[in-house]
């Protein structure tokens, strides 16, 4: 969907801004609708817009950047903790965000953005230095990273005021090249994050201690400690750079309740007339179900190369750590292309192909085969039994070249006989594991950025910043039950009825886009005011 307008032409600079018709009485009322953009104002309306794209960035990278490291750290401070827990610290991030965005998204609604940006920014840098000293205490570490990455994700609420601004401050036909850009930004993030984190892993496990302040530096807190450093930096740019601007859906400069020392102004009559909430809340159960399966395929890279290919705890970071971050370049070539492909078939359109593309890659992902996975014996301290068949994949694809002979493996490795699934459950060849992080590396980013586009369009040009904290904290909602699916079905029934489920609910999802296709569009181009292009 992408609605035909033609946008405002920029002043020359230093140019004095047009007003529209009438009296004085008029032309006052009128002036903050009728304003034509100066140079000035768009240069500062777009040096703030990067610096919410920069927030996004760091917002993901501060989820991203332990997510492959979270389960060998957490089995090393603390050996109570199993599978299941780490479900729950994973999911404590999407926790605190989800608490988080309509609290940040309210007070954005009222008051200068500047201030739950700043305040979240902060608490992320607090929780991050926590993260780093969760080996200190002699006992519950577990309980202590739990509350880090709840607060870490808390922090990560202002991502509903990052939208919201990113939506107020673009015109309609600016909007999908903004989201996809702040989306850009954001697989940035999740490509750099693990990157970061394979980078560090060459500190080790033991690094470099700190007695005097009873610091550990090594590949667990190295990116806390960096996450930390780059959200100071983001304070700082928030203050030096970021201001308040408001544009309507044609463009035209508007007031700002936002503004420090300004008035609340009229409401624009361009925002008169309801939201169809039914569309409102297809888009937030979309978003849900898409945050939903690329939750559960982010946290299950770990456990299921663990037990699949018999990696180390070392080696699963590691390789996983490159995989993803491949995917997440794919992503954001992703991103740059669908802005010029929405122009020609329009959002609704892509978020169903999108959608399609997810659901045929955990498809694949579906064990076929009759080869079962090692299986990783506890009383056999030293090893794991063979493979019952011969791989026939070729050697650089397989990686067993370079994994240690197994008796002189330290840890254990393979599958763990307390899944009973893995005793006839056929494991998931390393080729189907890439084909589908492809193919969900493809989709997922197509149903991220239409969605947000699509949710943004719908809204019109009321304060978004509810409306965004409300799709934020669904995506959260979904990154909670994303990794508590992970640790339940996976970890007790396996991966066949893991990605079972997940395919049927990507079918739900399909189903639910086509009843309401024909009422996901523009809040303008709903009352008229503007003519739809693409259906």
């Amino acid at each position: 969907m992408a609605a035909a307008v033609s946008s405002p032409e920029v002043a020359a600079e230093g140019q004095e801004p047009l007003l529209g018709p009438g009296g004085a009485e008029e032309e006052e009322e009128e002036a903050s609708r009728d304003v034509v953009e100066t140079q000035e104002h768009y240069k500062s309306r777009w040096r703030s817009i990067w610096i919410m794209y920069l927030t996004m960035f760091l917002s993901s990278v501060g989820f991203s950047i332990v997510i492959m490291s979270v389960w060998p750290y957490l089995q090393k401070i603390d050996p109570t903790a199993d599978a299941s827990f780490l479900g729950w610290i994973i999911a404590s991030y999407s926790i605190g965000q989800m608490v988080a965005s309509p609290l940040f998204g309210f007070w954005s609604n009222y008051r200068p953005r500047r201030e739950p940006l700043v305040v979240s920014t902060a608490i992320s840098v607090a929780a991050n230095c926590l993260y780093a000293y969760v080996h200190v205490p002699h006992s519950h570490n577990k309980y202590y990273m739990l509350t880090a990455r709840a607060l870490v994700g808390f922090g990560a609420g202002n991502v509903a005021v990052v939208r919201s601004y990113i939506a107020g401050a673009t015109s309609l036909t600016e909007r999908t090249s903004a989201m996809a850009n702040t989306s850009a930004c954001q697989a940035v993030g999740f490509i750099l994050g693990p990157v970061f984190q394979t980078c560090f892993t060459l500190i080790g496990e033991e690094g470099i201690t700190w007695k005097l302040v009873r610091l550990q530096l090594n590949m667990y807190t190295a990116p806390v400690l960096f996450g930390a450093l780059l959200g100071v930096i983001n304070i700082v740019l928030i203050f030096a750079i970021f201001r308040e601007h408001r544009v309507d859906d044609m463009g035209r400069q508007c007031k700002s309740i936002n503004s420090e020392g300004e008035g609340s102004g009229g409401v624009d009559q361009d925002a008169e007339g309801n939201v169809d909430h039914v569309a409102v809340v297809a888009i937030n159960f979309l978003f849900f179900v898409i945050l939903f399966v690329f939750a559960v395929f982010e946290t299950i890279a770990t456990p299921l190369t663990m037990d699949m290919y018999s990696w180390t705890r070392k080696q699963a970071v590691f390789y996983n750590g490159i995989i993803l971050s491949v995917v997440g370049i794919e992503s954001v070539i992703v991103f740059m292309a669908v802005k010029a492909l929405s122009k020609k078939t329009g959002e609704r359109a892509i978020l169903h192909g999108g959608l399609l593309i997810v659901l045929v890659g955990f498809f694949i992902l579906l064990p076929w085969g009759k080869k079962l996975p090692n299986i990783q014996w506890q009383e056999i301290k030293n090893n794991s039994i063979p493979r019952t068949s011969i791989d026939t994949l070729m050697p650089f694809w397989t990686l067993e070249a370079i994994e240690p002979p197994s008796n002189h493996t330290v840890e254990p490795v393979g599958c763990p006989v307390t899944q009973s699934w893995c005793l006839n459950t056929p494991m998931i060849y390393l080729a189907q594991y890439i084909s589908s992080d492809i193919l969900i590396g493809l989709g997922y980013p197509v149903c991220n950025v239409m969605s947000y586009t699509l949710y943004s369009k719908i809204l019109g040009p009321k304060p978004q910043g509810v409306y965004m904290g409300w799709l934020t904290a669904s995506g959260s909602g979904a990154r909670i039950l994303g990794p508590v699916f992970v640790s339940q079905i996976y970890t007790h029934l396996g991966p066949r009825w893991a990605f079972s489920l997940i395919c049927g609910v990507v079918v739900v999802s399909l189903l639910l886009l086509e009843i309401v296709y024909k009422r996901l569009i523009a809040f303008s181009v709903r009352y008229g005011r503007m003519q739809e292009e693409n259906c």
